[in-house]
């Protein structure tokens, strides 16, 4: 469905040292640098998959959206797809694809979206039994009824980008190219959102490539993620497979009954809700033994580490763990 091969995109960018001086000689003699924003990117995704496109920011996430959408040209390299090269924007190939970023809007300001949806509907030609009966789905799956009559001025963050994934899903694309469609939505529309692109993909066997920063869009909605920095691809495989090998550590919950004066011993660390121990999963099963051979607990629990740490390890960086609520 989608290969990416070499793929590489050098912007070339006007630098002057500060100051009004080099301002004004910056305007006769001007000096560029070249910024690889993609450096030598390959991957493929089947149809179907569910995807994440993670890195921190700068690390040229965006930049290949946009190259697989046609926006922009790649500087080297080639990706294909469903078949199409973006480069040549081929009307077939659009009318495959749809590209929702968190950030920016399609929806006419001062009109209900109702209104951007028939525009959708005449420029991608949909016929228009099959754009009512998308349209209805979206409305029943997103829960749009009165906002659809509504300008969209007077939408909240949340109301607006569930009527900009509608409008971007109306002519029934085979690829979704998410760039962060969470962005600043309260904790209940995140997880709206969520499960309508799950819903989505399920119902059309659509392919969805999401980047995004909340790390719960992240382990909701894919298997596989594709990790990205300084414009080349670090790792690419199972979600899972990421997490057990940059942050093995577990975490061991323990809350001891009410008449037990006696503490646990190390690695536990006491704190006012219980005792808390970050080991390596080797040491769970002996420290659990331990807890039940000498202890009565009242409660016990085993955490995998938040995927926030993982990626924090992955990328070199260390996080201290604070006191959970």
């Amino acid at each position: 469905m989608i290969v990416v091969s070499k793929l590489s995109k050098t912007f070339r960018v006007p630098e002057r040292d500060p100051g009004m001086k080099a301002a004004l000689r910056s305007l006769l003699q001007r000096r560029y640098k070249l910024v690889h924003a993609v450096d030598d990117v390959s991957f493929e995704i089947a149809k179907g998959e569910r995807v994440a496109f993670l890195g921190p920011n700068g690390a040229g996430k965006t930049t290949t959206l946009k190259m697989l959408a046609g926006l922009l040209v790649p500087s080297s390299g080639q990706c294909l797809v469903d078949g199409f090269d973006p480069r040549e924007r081929h009307r077939d190939f659009l009318g495959r694809i749809t590209l929702v970023m968190g950030q920016k809007q399609q929806l006419l300001w001062d009109l209900p979206p109702r209104d951007t949806f028939e525009l959708n509907r005449a420029l991608f030609d949909i016929p228009r039994r099959q754009y009512e009966e998308t349209l209805e789905e979206l409305t029943r799956l997103l829960s749009l009824g009165e906002l659809l009559r509504r300008p969209v001025r007077t939408l909240s963050l949340g109301e607006r980008m569930k009527c900009e994934l509608s409008a971007a899903l109306l002519h029934r694309p085979q690829v979704l190219f998410l760039d962060e469609p969470t962005i600043g939505l309260d904790v209940v529309m995140q997880v709206q959102v969520r499960e309508f692109i799950r819903a989505w993909n399920e119902r059309f066997n659509s392919t969805v490539l999401l980047t995004s920063h909340y790390m719960d869009d992240v382990a909701a909605l894919c298997p596989r993620v594709i990790v990205i920095d300084q414009g080349r691809v670090r790792f690419d495989g199972p979600l899972a497979t990421l997490v057990s090998a940059h942050e093995p550590r577990r975490r061991l919950r323990v809350r001891l009954g009410d008449r037990v004066q006696t503490p646990l011993p190390p690695p536990f660390v006491a704190r006012d809700d219980g005792y808390f121990a970050d080991v390596p999963p080797s040491e769970v099963a002996p420290l659990v033994q331990l807890v039940f051979s000498r202890h009565p607990a009242a409660d016990l629990r085993i955490e995998e580490p938040p995927l926030e740490e993982v990626f924090a390890a992955f990328f070199g960086q260390r996080v201290e763990r604070g006191s959970p609520k």
